[in-house]
């Protein structure tokens, strides 16, 4: 048995190999990668994507991520979430000369939306996009399989529910390498929380997000970007 103490030390940085080895085993999670995790030995290589931004933004004592991507033929932008601030956005959006043709929604947790009144009025009103079980005032309700295509790019929505009930992965071609923003399902070496049930949680990504190309760019809500053939090979809970 271990005591509570002993698991609460881990939580809180310690990283006894004894104790997480007993922690994997009784949450089913890899316990070589799980302590790769605690010890901090890994971190994903760095990600570029043209086209692509990533805003790191701040929300009480934690960072929370959103993303615009655009057609460079067409000038036309996506915007994936909102985090806590508009202002990067409208300077890229001025910088690179864009129109925003749409915001997508991965999830409509607090920390992901938190300017998106602003964000909407400062870019024209683009239509805003959500699962149809998170839906709210002028907002779209869509589910899995939708589809929106903007000049050379092509988006594919996928219900990655269980950290949310309405968690959307979405899956853009045309960026050069394959992308999926995936709001909470997953992070870099970790997942998000089953907030509404961690067994959907586990499995729609396991079914939808594990099973992309390894050389799928993983955009999560929170941390640093990574692939599928990177959680593949560190992930705990894959």
């Amino acid at each position: 048995s271990v005591d509570k103490k002993e698991i609460e030390a881990v939580l809180n940085g310690g990283s006894d190999e004894k104790i997480v080895r007993c922690m994997a085993k009784e949450l089913n999670l890899d316990p070589e990668k799980l302590i790769l995790s605690v010890r901090k030995e890994w971190n994903p290589s760095a990600v570029e994507i043209s086209s692509f931004r990533q805003f790191n933004l701040p929300f009480g004592n934690m960072l929370v991520n959103a993303y615009l991507t655009w057609c460079t033929k067409t000038r036309k932008a996506w915007i994936f979430d909102t985090g806590s601030s508009e202002e990067p956005f409208v300077r890229i959006i001025e910088e690179e000369r864009l129109e925003v043709d749409a915001i997508f929604l991965t999830h409509t947790h607090h920390d992901h939306i938190v300017c998106l009144d602003d964000l909407k009025q400062k870019t024209n009103h683009p239509p805003i996009f959500v699962h149809k079980s998170e839906t709210f005032d002028e907002c779209e309700s869509i589910e899995e399989g939708f589809c929106r295509n903007l000049g050379d790019l092509s988006l594919k929505a996928l219900h990655t529910h269980g950290h949310s009930i309405g968690g959307l992965t979405y899956q853009i071609a045309g960026l050069g390498k394959p992308v999926a923003i995936v709001g909470d399902a997953i992070f870099a070496g970790s997942m998000g929380g089953g907030m509404v049930s961690y067994k959907n949680a586990l499995r729609t990504n396991k079914e939808k997000i594990m099973t992309l190309p390894d050389e799928t760019i993983i955009c999560p809500g929170h941390g640093p970007m990574t692939t599928v053939g990177e959680e593949r090979e560190n992930n705990p809970f894959f």
